[in-house]
């Protein structure tokens, strides 16, 4: 009996959970009728949890429309979790599971001092002869992480990072050559078509790789997820196996951060 009334009360959690969510999927506020809709509860069996949410200040009722939003305390739970969201502790278990399920090694790169540089790395399951380590510093342009960074990043910034690179001082923007500009659009089109940067056989002879960039809550560019193999086991095209594994890895450590694309 005990164990039964236990099961109840997380029943009971997961059904109201559901308003919650429907909420929060919303841009918004919502009628009980379209809160019941999405749901999928009677109008009449949503209405008490709807008051209990309102106690707790999870939800809230505009007095004048009477539709539904999410309250303060939603907003509190909410910005709490962003502030303890590290985007490296999101993104190691699903690099790790993409490692796992394609055998091939895969990269997490941040934006350092100097440019895309590598902080961890999951060798493959046969031997893979590159020199990236945790502290390797990418070629911007040379190379998929990098590209995947420069695909979604402000031109400001990377004229600053090529500057520095080069031994310029930091405060002095270096416009960028007419054939990086080129490159520039040519990785923007890529992740813009494709969800992700590729390099097939440049610049290490003999391997491919695919990098796709991760977003935080505010669109920011914070990792670059990286897999790469041999070509021969490894295929390049836009939509193998890798390529959807190593984009939809990227989406779901955007989701864990807070990003919605719109």
């Amino acid at each position: 009996m005990k164990e039964d009334k236990e099961q109840r009360a997380v029943q009971s959690i997961e059904v109201g959970g559901r308003l919650l969510l429907a909420l929060a999927n919303s841009p918004t506020p919502l009628t009980l009728r379209d809160l019941s809709s999405r749901s999928a509860l009677p109008a009449s069996r949503a209405h008490p949890y709807l008051v209990s949410f309102g106690k707790l200040g999870l939800i809230e009722q505009e007095a004048d429309s009477g539709r539904y939003a999410l309250g303060p305390a939603a907003l509190q739970l909410g910005l709490t979790c962003l502030h303890q969201l590290d985007p490296v502790r999101a993104a190691w278990p699903v690099a790790q599971q993409l490692a796992a399920s394609t055998g091939h090694a895969v990269a997490l790169a941040v934006w350092g001092n100097f440019g895309p540089t590598i902080i961890r790395m999951i060798e493959a399951r046969e031997p893979l002869h590159v020199s990236m380590r945790a502290g390797t510093v990418m070629s911007i342009l040379g190379t998929a992480t990098g590209r995947a960074f420069a695909g979604v990043m402000p031109v400001d910034r990377l004229e600053k990072a090529m500057a520095v690179a080069l031994g310029d001082s930091e405060h002095r923007k270096a416009p960028l050559l007419e054939a990086q500009s080129e490159a520039l659009q040519e990785a923007a089109a890529e992740i813009r078509d494709h969800g992700v940067t590729r390099a097939e056989g440049k610049p290490i002879p003999g391997v491919n790789a695919f990098s796709a960039p991760v977003f935080d809550h505010e669109g920011e560019p914070v990792i670059v997820i990286t897999a790469l193999g041999h070509q021969d086991g490894f295929s390049g095209d836009w939509n193998s196996d890798v390529a959807v594994a190593v984009r939809n890895a990227a989406k779901e450590v955007s989701s864990r951060l807070g990003w919605r694309h719109i």
